[in-house]
């Protein structure tokens, strides 16, 4: 049963019965809470990340958390915990796995760069095999390793409630790929799954044919992030046959790898025959001009379903760019692009200046703006991308979900 908003005083009296330090930190985040006129009704999400502060803040520590979930037992309005970048150790993720046992109403826990091991996230894979309420979590930058992550895909094959799942940066190898590769052929609860930077020792790509297997069965998963998988041109290939009949994925996250434009002409292919893929991140491989203009082409004939295109740091040219210009002009389902980081030249930022000036590209959604110095027009880079939020969230102010950075930190996998 919920208690009335009042948070802080109870933290105050159980930091005295346990004989435990007040942390200046929780208690204001716990006293603003407290001033929250809707936190009876609509809930609300406690953030106590220990980044992203003007003035350094005590990180949670293990003690910490054991006195704060002693106050939320019976805080059913706290349906979200962030406790990012503080220095929680598998003491804490202990902690933190019995109130998730016990806890009926927390939907979003976000842990991302803490120090939970390997024997942590057992702890907290475990609980979720009985927990029915949490949506969304985030394990980012945690060095659970691989049999870590093995705990996590046993989890997915009991779990039928988590929506969202975070794993990226956690030193997760072949053997935990390959486990969630198969729970998700069964699981249909999960939305969204981030496996970035795995530890591969082989450049056989085994692990994204057993992905691309997994996508041809799999009807619920609608947001896939694989950066740095060291995926050339072969994985590409299975990844696009195997999404020619999904008509579930919208967001596909191949950032980071060794794609050139052989294969792009694979997800060109994609393109043709998909019309539900959204969101396309190709950000930091190497398609240059020849894959920039069979996107390009790909995009004004065939495809009117992608939304967003982001190609930062491709080695493109002026070539490949203006023919994606071009495109925007009468493709006006492409509403975000982004190109950072590529060769511009005169007539790209002329093109690109006409598309923003026109109304056509906006700002937001988009990581260039022009600038003129003596008649001469130039592109000048703006703080936008897929990935804006993927480590950094701002504390107040709400990004819209239909706003350029769709990511795992944004779009909630009920909007879909």
């Amino acid at each position: 049963m919920s208690v009335l908003p009042d948070l802080h005083v109870h933290y105050v009296q159980a930091c005295q019965n346990l004989s435990q330090p007040e942390n200046p930190f929780i208690a204001r985040v716990l006293q603003e809470a407290d001033k929250n006129d809707d936190i009876s009704t609509k809930g609300i999400t406690l953030k106590l990340a220990g980044n992203n502060h003007l003035v350094p803040v005590p990180r949670v520590t293990d003690d910490d958390l054991g006195v704060l979930v002693s106050v939320l037992g019976q805080a059913a309005f706290v349906t979200g915990l962030d406790l990012a970048y503080n220095v929680l150790s598998d003491a804490g993720a202990r902690t933190m796995a019995t109130f998730l046992q016990e806890n009926s109403t927390l939907r979003y826990l976000n842990l991302m760069f803490n120090d939970i091991g390997t024997s942590g996230a057992e702890l907290i894979a475990g609980a979720l095999h009985r927990n029915e309420s949490l949506v969304h979590l985030r394990m980012t930058g945690n060095k659970i390793g691989d049999q870590g992550g093995m705990f996590f895909a046993s989890m997915l094959n009991i779990n039928s409630t988590l929506e969202k799942l975070d794993l990226g940066d956690c030193d997760v190898g072949l053997k935990c790929l390959l486990a969630i590769a198969i729970a998700l052929t069964q699981n249909k609860s999960l939305k969204a799954i981030n496996l970035n930077r795995p530890l591969l020792s082989n450049q056989q790509e085994e692990s994204t044919v057993h992905i691309a297997r997994m996508l041809r069965s799999n009807s619920s998963l609608v947001e896939l992030h694989l950066s740095k998988h060291e995926m050339k041109n072969f994985g590409v290939e299975r990844l696009g046959e195997a999404l020619y009949e999904n008509s579930s994925l919208r967001y596909l996250d191949l950032s980071c790898n060794n794609i050139t434009c052989d294969g792009v002409k694979f997800l060109g292919e994609l393109l043709k025959r998909n019309q539900t893929l959204e969101i396309l991140d190709l950000d930091a491989n190497r398609i240059e001009d020849v894959g920039a203009i069979y996107l390009s082409e790909t995009l004004l004939t065939w495809n009117r379903s992608l939304q967003a295109l982001s190609i930062v740091s491709n080695n493109i040219t002026g070539k490949g760019l203006v023919a994606l210009a071009h495109t925007m002009q009468f493709n006006t389902q492409l509403s975000h692009i982004y190109i950072w980081g590529n060769e511009f030249d005169r007539s790209t930022c002329v093109e690109f200046s006409e598309l923003i000036e026109s109304g056509r590209l906006a700002l937001g959604c988009t990581d260039v703006a022009p600038y003129e110095v003596d008649g001469k027009v130039f592109l000048a880079e703006l703080s936008h991308g897929l990935a804006k939020h993927r480590y950094w969230a701002p504390r107040c102010a709400a990004v819209a979900p239909g706003a350029a950075n769709a990511s795992l930190a944004i779009v909630a996998g009920s909007n879909y």
